[in-house]
């Protein structure tokens, strides 16, 4: 198991847009690559189960995760499926002006991920998810 906090990203958007972007089934979902059969159920208004499989190093992973949403804070995940299963986090947001700062909080832990790998395994998830969220709020942010 390992405890990370990450302090240090920032999304180029006021709160109020990646909020709607975060809830955007469509453009939030699609802005991550290398995902196929993507469904997202709701469990109650603010909880979603989020399903899918993904390519991880050219296989395909079966992934899970429970989303429960506190806007405007931020939510929690806990994976359920895949190598990350049992972990738990929070992504919080703290609004600045035209920008919003983005944290990651939380204990991560794996089955099928060596415990003296793990760590980097969930520093370089965090920032393919940040760079991909970049890119879709940037693209969200365009569209009227």
């Amino acid at each position: 198991m390992v405890f990370i906090a990450d302090w240090g990203s920032v999304f180029d958007a006021p709160l109020e847009t990646v909020w709607k972007y975060l809830q955007s089934d469509t453009e939030h979902g699609d802005s991550h690559k290398g995902r196929r059969n993507f469904t997202r159920t709701t469990v109650n208004e603010s909880t979603v189960l989020l399903n899918w499989e993904q390519d991880v190093e050219g296989k395909w992973v079966k992934l899970s995760n429970r989303l429960t949403f506190h806007p405007p804070v931020g939510f929690f995940v806990e994976p359920l499926e895949g190598p990350m299963a049992g972990s738990k986090f929070f992504n919080y947001y703290v609004p600045n002006g035209e920008k919003t700062q983005v944290v990651v909080v939380g204990e991560w832990s794996s089955k099928t991920i060596p415990p003296a790998q793990l760590e980097k395994a969930v520093w370089a998830n965090l920032e393919k998810v940040y760079s991909e969220d970049v890119a879709g709020l940037k693209e969200f942010a365009r569209k009227p």
